[in-house]
């Protein structure tokens, strides 16, 4: 019995210590002062091919193309405003000499829906609730498309499409992403669609550090170290890509950094607990934060996860990630959600 109880304990313990589903008093700091954890950020590599532009697609054409290899991210999000049922397309070109190979490790797509913030939300809920995966040979000369499931999907006006895929290739290919009429054979399509012009926001292109690293220059010590936040995508602190529309040749900027993947760490020191959050600091926002913790099961969270969206109090909201030990090893996966407005904070706060 003695064993019994003692194992009880030692349960509830472990669910008091880590526990993202507890319900907690929401903190009131002032965000916008609030003082900045110091954090170096460091890229991990990969290509980034972003289609957003134009995200109102009024006609059917190439919405972005170029050539890539080795480790690479789509993530393209666009809005069928035509009178019409569409479809869209993504397809890889081989035009060298030897047979092309694909894995796919990670294939997300979200929609087609009518509520655009919700899309971008789930999109970015089930890209980190796990692996989709799946390989792809392309021979010489041969075009095969990404997505089998893209191309059989009916988009009907005022509906929008998010995908996010991950893929290794191990020749050039050439990736083109397009809309186009449901009855048009995709492949033939492309031999003769037109590259559709950027809105004005140009959204669009090619950058290189898909993924980034943020690491604080020095563990958190919850015995002495206030509340702190960690600023990501506000190009001022957390910088925007910069890249090349390969379709022009014209430099631009991921307005938002949408598409690229943080592995922020989270270090401290043992002495007690420690409380995190997200803040949307740009106004409306919905997403998920894929959290890396011994004890943690309940990953990906919501943000927020008691209702679709948060941030009209810009400033003030907080979505809770958590409560956890100080010395834990942890880290948080995020990317900012199509549909969503940057930047955000995360916040720490000792307990």
């Amino acid at each position: 019995m003695k064993k019994f109880m003692s194992l009880v304990l030692v349960i509830m313990l472990s669910i008091i210590s880590v526990s993202a589903a507890a319900a907690v008093a929401t903190p009131r700091l002032d965000l916008e002062f609030l003082p900045e954890w110091e954090v170096n950020a460091s890229s991990l590599g990969g290509t980034l091919l972003l289609s957003d532009s134009p995200e109102m697609v009024v006609n059917d054409g190439i919405l972005y193309q170029d050539k890539v290899a080795g480790t690479v991210r789509l993530f393209f999000y666009h809005v069928n405003a035509s009178k019409d049922v569409k479809k869209m397309a993504v397809l890889l070109e081989n035009n060298g000499k030897q047979t092309a190979h694909v894995t796919v490790s990670q294939a997300t797509l979200g929609g087609p829906g009518n509520s655009w913030i919700k899309v971008g939300k789930e999109t970015q809920t089930s890209y980190f609730s796990g692996k989709q995966s799946y390989q792809l040979s392309i021979p010489p000369a041969g075009v095969v498309p990404l997505s089998a499931t893209l191309i059989e999907t009916a988009i009907v006006p005022n509906m929008l499409v998010n995908g996010i895929y991950d893929f290794e290739v191990d020749h050039p290919l050439t990736v083109t992403v397009m809309m186009l009429p449901v009855t048009e054979d995709s492949i033939q399509f492309s031999r003769t669609a037109a590259v559709l012009p950027p809105d004005e926001w140009h959204l669009r292109g090619t950058f290189a550090g898909a993924n980034r690293q943020i690491t604080p220059v020095r563990d958190y010590d919850p015995s002495v170290d206030g509340a702190a936040g960690i600023s990501l995508a506000d190009n001022q602190i957390d910088p925007y890509l910069k890249g090349i529309d390969a379709t022009d040749g014209s430099e631009v900027l991921n307005y938002g950094n949408y598409g690229v993947v943080y592995r922020v760490s989270l270090p401290s020191k043992q002495g007690g607990k420690i409380a995190y959050y997200l803040a949307p600091m740009g106004g409306s926002y919905a997403g998920a934060i894929g959290i890396n913790h011994p004890e943690v099961n309940w990953s990906p969270v919501a943000t927020p996860r008691d209702r679709l969206y948060f941030g009209d109090f810009r400033k003030k909201d907080l979505a809770f990630l958590g409560t956890y030990e100080s010395g834990d090893p942890l880290s948080f996966m995020f990317s900012p959600p199509g549909a969503s407005n940057l930047p955000v904070k995360i916040v720490i706060l000792p307990q």
